[in-house]
């Protein structure tokens, strides 16, 4: 019952035409938007007109959420799910902003700032001068809002553990082999490794797939041919090879500082 219904209030929501001052947004703001392929941009609108409809977003700090706001947050989201499925975000309940450049936890001083973090009670909190910085420059292989939402799949199965849902049961132990060989070696400091992620990904399993998904997106053909196993895992789970689009994955000499 609740499918149907959801299934036809995003029929409604896609019937009414894509703002021209969301493209508008989209052209100034998030910078990997017009590396898409023709139909991928299109994919990607419809999903974050459903995100922005679906998801409440709060101002935190003083911060007024505006359409700027929730369109490049949304962007960021479905960019990850754009051949997977939009149920992964399920468990998301809200989105919180704040307009610090770094946020510090309420009780855990000790861990120093943050630029997001993603909770298993469906709260997603992000600083958006970080996702601003992150979106602004598509080939360093740092991007806030990709990480938090690559925690969200994750946990989506219930669980920070580093294994989203996978498509299909035979997958998993493939995923399990190289994602724990990669994380082990980021972690001994591997050459390959590092020239790939960061190294925030080896404080433990769900951070590196959140660093990985990070990567993909922004340096896929360097994690093609540094770390092959990697990637093609993940190019199997997200559906679809991010060098298909116009890249600066090559050229931005952001991507040689490792």
């Amino acid at each position: 019952m609740f499918g149907w219904w959801r299934r036809r209030r995003r029929r409604r929501i896609l019937a009414q035409p894509f703002p021209t001052a969301w493209e508008e947004i989209l052209r100034r703001k998030v910078r990997f938007y017009g590396m898409l392929r023709p139909d991928r941009a299109e994919r990607l609108r419809k999903l974050i007109q459903i995100f922005v409809a679906e998801k409440p977003f709060f101002g935190a700090a003083g911060l007024e959420i505006t359409d700027e706001i929730r369109v490049v947050v949304a962007a960021a989201a479905a960019r990850l799910v754009l051949h997977l499925d939009l149920s992964l975000y399920d468990d998301l309940r809200e989105v919180v902003v704040y307009p610090y450049e770094a946020l510090r936890h309420p009780k855990r001083r000790d861990d120093g700032p943050f630029l997001g973090e993603a909770h298993s009670f469906g709260t997603v909190v992000l600083s958006w001068p970080a996702v601003e910085a992150g979106l602004a420059n598509p080939c360093d292989g740092h991007d806030t809002a990709t990480h938090e939402f690559a925690h969200v799949l994750d946990h989506a199965d219930g669980g920070f553990d580093g294994t989203p849902p996978l498509r299909a049961r035979e997958h998993y132990r493939a995923w399990a082999e190289v994602m724990a060989r990669r994380f082990t070696r980021l972690r001994g400091g591997g050459r390959a490794e590092r020239r790939v992620l960061r190294m925030y990904g080896a404080k433990n399993e769900a951070e590196f797939f959140a660093v990985a998904t990070e990567a993909f997106f922004e340096r896929p053909e360097r994690m093609r041919r540094e770390t092959p196993d990697l990637y093609e895992e993940l190019r199997r789970f997200f559906g679809f090879a991010p060098q298909e689009d116009p890249s600066c994955d090559q050229t931005d000499p952001a991507a040689d500082r490792s």
